[in-house]
């Protein structure tokens, strides 16, 4: 589904989340000061601006109440992204999405408006660290209320070449498999008689300390 986006700073988290957008077939117009930054960009984005967004009269002219999503990518000026992310909801913005250089920061945006706050470095941080000490879990969604979605690799012979019915997954881990996927089959909703082998990719449901403990048990390779 095709929507609006308006990113406010060109650094590096404003120019990857623009390409990103922008290969996802979106609609983006960028604002920065920086007309260098701008011009750079102006091939790439849907409209590119030079605008202060510490200017509400430079805002509003751009209607930017009309867009789905404004983002406040705005790097180390933390006086210019919270009194931008003031402005954007003053005008009626639906959904401002502003980046935090810090916990204070972040603090601060949710104070003063901001219908959600990013920290893309410590989000990277901590889903590197999920990985070093989680190698099998290959990836892992938080669905909040302490509850989990992830991709685990089987690497323990004591889980391979059984059926979904002989493991018990839901019985003994709590945990409901919702696909299998190998190098040769993908396979939604298995049925309990399904066979399970080494190098399979499962994707579990559960609670996050069922996911992690499971994936602590098929890591093991014996």
């Amino acid at each position: 589904m095709k929507q609006t986006y308006a990113i406010i700073g060109l650094g590096r988290f404003g120019s990857s989340l623009l390409e990103s957008l922008i290969d996802a077939d979106q609609e983006v117009l960028v604002i920065d000061k920086d007309p260098n930054l701008v011009e750079s960009y102006m091939d790439i984005a849907t409209h590119a601006v030079i605008a202060d967004a510490q200017d509400e009269d430079a805002l509003r002219d751009l209607d930017l109440a009309s867009f789905d999503h404004v983002v406040v990518a705005i790097g180390h000026n933390q006086q210019a992204s919270i009194l931008t992310t003031i402005l954007l909801k003053d005008l009626g913005v639906r959904h401002v999405v502003a980046k935090a250089e810090n916990n204070l920061h972040a603090r601060v945006l949710d104070k003063v408006g901001a219908d959600q706050v990013v920290r893309p470095e410590s989000e990277m941080a901590h889903r590197l660290a999920e990985q070093l000490m989680t190698p099998n879990l290959l990836n892992f969604i938080d669905l909040g209320d302490k509850h989990s979605l992830g991709e685990i690799k089987i690497g323990n012979l004591r889980f391979a070449n059984k059926e979904i019915a002989e493991l018990d997954v839901r019985k003994r881990y709590g945990l409901t498999i919702i696909s299998i996927r190998s190098e040769d089959r993908v396979v939604i909703t298995p049925e309990p008689d399904e066979i399970i082998q080494v190098g399979d990719v499962l994707t579990v449901v559960g609670e996050t300390k069922d996911v992690k403990h499971f994936e602590s048990l098929v890591a093991k390779v014996r």
